[in-house]
């Protein structure tokens, strides 16, 4: 039985892609094994939403060489898409495979047998059309699914090469997720997080939207969370806050990217909204859903971002009730608008803005993991231990860790929080 290592770096929408060539491969005799492990076959799914995710992905190529030097490695993923030939002119690289090109594999090669030079398979991204599927990834255990339901991008905003790498924005039918959502219940599966590109624009050219696909989500009987990955904040409606607000199974923790909370900035970006916009859906959330999780995306160092526009941004943050932050520093990405903007942010100063943002994030946090001292709450433990710890997390995205009794990964249990574990973590007790 030849062997297969896979691994992904990138979004939730990578990881559910990963399990759908993996399934291909289970199905054709191999064993999966980890990345540590000798492998015949490597596949690296890679992301390439920042420099440093390239440099990542060329990192991992090399490591996961070195520990099977013999294997036939893959590479594919929106790296791979933007841009295959400096992939093709890595040592050892013997595939590589576009958006398109990636679940057909065994369509494009039958053997894993070394050449000695890469084979290149990708296609304009702009015939990409294909939706390629609503696969899911089990992530290290059996309690929470990522299920694709939307790939691509139609927006354009300017430090973004996504739409260049994945192409278009597509969706199956509501019929067909349901049909997913349901194999997943069957299988035991607790939890499924909504992941894609832009998953708020689901549906787009039909005449069902993503309200309607959540609605028809909610009645799968099976199924005890629903939880939405990341939605952009104007298409994130009343709608669908009041939905989730008065539904059952899905979860009260809403992901908006902001990216700056400098009207001039978001400008820049061609972003689709301002910050009154922002503000709004926030609030909007808080006042329905008083302990729900909302958190957020920054990018800082944007090209034109004074220090003045960014103290607007750091003050618009810290007067939100959000719960936290993923702060990242701007990264210059070629054939993109942003690439040869005017104002160029030093890198000693993109780092400082990023830092001053973590700090906020942190004081945030812990602000509202402070709520639920000594309060109920209900976790999907998750296979994890930690100092003799089961840990799991609430609907609301709060990490908490109760003592070890055995047996209770994929279960749904009822605690009391009595303190913090960490910084960002809770313990509790079992309510019997």
């Amino acid at each position: 039985m030849q062997k297969v290592t896979f691994h992904t770096l990138g979004c939730k929408l990578n990881f559910a892609e990963t399990s759908t060539l993996g399934r291909q491969f289970i199905d054709r005799g191999f064993a999966e094994v980890d990345n540590e492990s000798r492998a015949d076959v490597i596949v690296i799914n890679t992301c390439s939403v920042t420099e440093r995710a390239d440099q990542k992905a060329r990192q991992v190529i090399r490591h996961l060489q070195k520990n099977s030097p013999d294997a036939f490695t893959i590479v594919t993923g929106c790296y791979a898409q933007l841009d295959p030939e400096e992939i093709a002119g890595i040592e050892g690289v013997d595939l590589v495979l576009g958006s398109s090109e990636k679940f057909k594999l065994f369509d494009y090669i039958q053997s894993f047998e070394r050449s000695g030079a890469a084979r290149v398979f990708t296609t304009p991204i702009e015939e990409a059309h294909e939706f390629g599927g609503a696969y899911s990834l089990e992530v290290g255990n059996r309690t929470r699914v990522f299920l694709k339901i939307q790939d691509g991008c139609d927006y354009v905003c300017t430090y973004c090469t996504i739409p260049q790498a994945r192409g278009e924005s597509r969706s199956p039918s509501v019929e067909f997720v349901l049909g997913q959502a349901r194999e997943l219940a069957e299988k035991g599966v607790k939890e499924i997080v909504l992941a894609g590109v832009n998953i708020g624009d689901f549906g787009k050219n039909s005449d069902r939207k993503f309200i309607d696909l959540c609605k028809a989500l909610d009645q799968v009987d099976g199924i005890e969370r629903i939880r939405i990955s990341s939605i952009e904040p104007n298409l994130i409606t009343d709608e669908i806050i009041e939905f989730v607000a008065g539904s059952r199974r899905f979860c009260p923790h809403f992901h908006i990217p902001m990216q700056s909370g400098s009207d001039a900035v978001l400008k820049l970006m061609k972003r689709r909204y301002q910050t009154t916009l922002y503000r709004e859906r926030v609030e909007k959330i808080r006042a329905l859903i008083p302990d729900a999780g909302i958190g957020a995306d920054m990018i800082v160092g944007f090209p034109g971002e004074t220090d003045a526009l960014f103290d607007e941004t750091a003050e618009f943050v810290a007067s939100l009730p959000l719960t936290y932050l993923h702060a990242f520093t701007f990264s210059e990405r070629e054939n993109t608008p942003a690439w040869s903007m005017p104002g160029t942010v030093p890198h000693h100063t993109r780092k400082k803005r990023n830092a001053h943002l973590r700090i906020i994030s942190r004081k945030k946090e812990h602000e509202f993991l402070e709520r639920f001292l000594n309060r109920n709450c209900e976790i999907l433990v998750e296979g994890d231990v930690q100092d003799g710890l089961n840990f799991g997390y609430t609907g609301n995205y709060v990490r908490i860790g109760i003592p070890n009794a055995g047996h209770l990964e994929n279960t749904l249990q009822k605690v009391t929080v009595t303190g913090w574990f960490s910084d960002n973590e809770l313990r509790g007790e079992q309510v019997i």
